[in-house]
């Protein structure tokens, strides 16, 4: 949303990334797209990162596009040639930056088109292939594990500790039983906090993202949620091993 802007907001901008660390997440790299690349969009990337001294990027395993945008993160199909294509082009983008990048887990609301494998092996190959960091999303994780009938804690465990980088949690909204959506639009319910916990308690502690995008609350409240990631943080810090964003 900040590339290319100039003027007294880009200076503003300028003024709080040479006070504080700052990361860059998309929404339009589409890696699983039919698509070529946008490799003008990825080099536009790059030097934004490089003229705020952002430290690292990350992107949605989905895509978004094919010969337009269409304004939504699709899932990719979980199979062994779809791994071999999205990692191909993870490591394209890494090339280009020079420094790795980070794929966020994302939800998903249909069961993925030609599945050949689960959702967990489908992204461990992809990272292992890529050779990627995770950007470990704790509130999807809930969302598919009620729209897809599976663990959400054995998921978790099975994901790799060496791989994360940082992660986010957010609310959602239920538009079923059986169908939750992922909306970034309410408060951070506590079964997946207990997520959290069970992520820092296994993994160790890593910087973790409140997001939300609309229905804000008083500023009181958000740092409420974020005063309880701090002490969450806090809790299993003393017991695990810290593990710091490099």
């Amino acid at each position: 949303n900040w590339i290319h802007v100039g003027g007294s907001f880009g200076k503003k901008f300028r003024q709080f990334t040479e006070q504080y660390d700052f990361l860059c997440h998309g929404l339009s790299l589409s890696i699983g797209s039919p698509a070529a690349l946008d490799e003008n969009l990825i080099r536009d990337i790059g030097a934004f990162m490089k003229t705020h001294g952002i430290k690292h990027y990350s992107e949605h395993l989905t895509y978004c596009s094919d010969d337009g945008h269409l304004y939504d993160l699709l899932p990719i199909p979980f199979s062994e040639k779809a791994v071999h294509y999205v990692a191909e082009r993870i490591r394209r983008v890494q090339d280009i930056l020079q420094q790795e990048i980070s794929m966020e887990n994302a939800s998903y609301y249909t069961p993925a088109p030609g599945k050949e494998m689960e959702e967990i092996d489908f992204i461990n190959a992809v990272l292992d292939e890529a050779d990627c960091g995770l950007l470990l999303d704790v509130n999807n994780i809930y969302v598919n594990s009620v729209n897809h009938c599976y663990d959400p804690i054995s998921f978790l465990k099975q994901l790799p500790a060496e791989r994360i980088r940082y992660a986010h949690i957010a609310g959602h909204y239920n538009e079923a039983d059986d169908l939750i959506v992922d909306t970034h639009g309410a408060d951070v319910i506590d079964p997946v906090w207990q997520i959290l916990h069970q992520a820092y308690e296994h993994f160790g502690v890593f910087p973790t993202l409140l997001e939300r995008d609309f229905n804000i609350p008083p500023v009181a409240e958000l740092l409420g949620e974020v005063e309880q990631i701090k002490q969450a943080q806090k809790k299993w810090a003393s017991t695990t091993e810290a593990k710091v964003y490099g």
